[in-house]
């Protein structure tokens, strides 16, 4: 494909085959992508993708063009009027760029509207929801083009096969940031036995492969631990890592979740994971996965970790984004906590993603810290993976 009409992400809105950029957006080559901030006559203000404002003029000859959220061609495109571009609005500009890269004057605009990009994200939630799966990647099979991840649960992992395709949408975390929209396009050969990996796509009859549609990625820690002090004014986090007997300082962020588990709750994971009873008396020894988890997954309800358990736990994720959050300067001294985090540098402190505490019983049931850690993966980053993205120029 020529020409790729990308905000942050590689599977944009693309130029057809047959048709050359300059055939498409004349002949400069330069362009800007972002959201309206205004509209004042004939003179756009974009706010690019890094953040710039760009002042687009918007002349007579200029191509207005109007695409759905998650087109990949101009093919359906259709004309559209500058009345229409509203603030919120994505737009891809191309043309004539000042020395200074404050202004630009239109050759070619391609629109996405706000509402459409929003719709576009809801059913995108939903169909994570309904068609995700993740886990930590085991294997990868190059030679075979697929991904084998264990798939946690508290009576253990269920490995599931991942088969990408030339048409899978890959893309890889920022190494240092936990939002969706800082992901970047990468390849299956990036992908590598540790990370944690979410896919969305459709699932075998029994459930242990998936042809992957999409399928986002990266590397990030698990731990178990105990506060040992909180800084608000600096948004930091000092855990003692059970696992290393380590100090470790965590940045704390706008993106970061941080949720209590309820006492009553708590004590339900404790006994599943070692193995025990619910309080309506059902075993949950040999259970593979949290109830609900097979059905959400397109596994048969009722069946393994199916809906049908009395007294059965719902998915750990879903149940986790119903905790009650806590702030930064309520935790305590000796509280303990399961996180999620970013790998960090030796500049750079890791960032946390997912934040649990209440977890005392959990921890008193598990004497593995790693496996009590891994009932946060895989990793909630709003909406599962994919959830900010619908495409292209739709991109919040």
């Amino acid at each position: 494909m020529l020409g790729v009409f990308s905000g942050r992400f590689a599977h944009a809105v693309l130029i057809p085959q047959q048709e050359s950029p300059s055939a498409v957006a004349g002949s400069s080559s330069n362009r800007a992508v972002g959201k309206v901030k205004a509209v004042t006559g004939t003179v756009i203000t974009l706010t690019t993708d890094a953040g710039a404002d760009i002042r687009v003029q918007v002349g007579t000859a200029a191509r207005l063009l109007l695409v759905e959220p998650g087109q990949k061609d101009l093919k359906g495109a259709a004309p559209v009027q500058l009345q229409e571009i509203q603030p919120g609005d994505r737009l891809l500009v191309r043309g004539d760029a000042s020395a200074e890269g404050t202004s630009m004057v239109a050759s070619t605009i391609v629109l996405m509207k706000a509402t459409d990009v929003s719709a576009k994200q809801e059913r995108d939630r939903e169909d994570w929801k309904q068609r995700g799966v993740g886990g930590l990647v085991s294997t990868v099979d190059a030679a075979s083009q697929t991904i084998t991840i264990a798939v946690p649960g508290f009576g253990g992992n269920k490995a599931i096969k991942i088969e990408v395709t030339k048409n899978t949408i890959v893309r890889r975390y920022a190494p240092d940031s936990v939002k969706f929209d800082d992901a970047r396009s990468a390849t299956l050969e990036e992908v590598k036995a540790g990370d944690q990996l979410r896919a969305r796509g459709d699932r075998s009859a029994e459930g242990g492969e998936m042809g992957a549609q999409e399928i986002v990625f990266g590397t990030f820690r698990n731990m178990t631990g105990t506060v040992v002090s909180t800084n608000a004014a600096k948004s930091t986090l000092t855990v003692s890592d059970l696992a290393t007997k380590k100090p470790v300082v965590l940045t704390i962020t706008a993106d970061s979740q941080l949720r209590k588990l309820l006492p009553m709750i708590a004590q339900r994971i404790a006994m599943r994971l070692k193995g025990g009873t619910t309080e309506n008396g059902a075993s949950d020894a040999g259970t593979s996965g949290p109830p609900g988890m097979a059905a959400r997954n397109g596994g048969p309800p009722g069946g393994e970790g199916g809906n049908g358990r009395a007294g059965g736990l719902p998915d750990f994720q879903q149940m986790l984004s119903r905790m009650p959050a806590v702030a930064l300067n309520e935790l305590q001294k000796g509280d303990a906590v399961m996180l999620v985090t970013t790998e960090g540098s030796a500049n750079v402190p890791p960032k946390a993603v997912t934040l649990l505490t209440g977890v005392e019983p959990i921890l008193t049931a598990s004497p593995d810290s790693g496996r009590a850690a891994m009932l946060l993966s895989p990793w909630n980053l709003g909406g599962a993976g994919g959830a900010g993205d619908a495409g292209g120029l739709a991109n919040p």
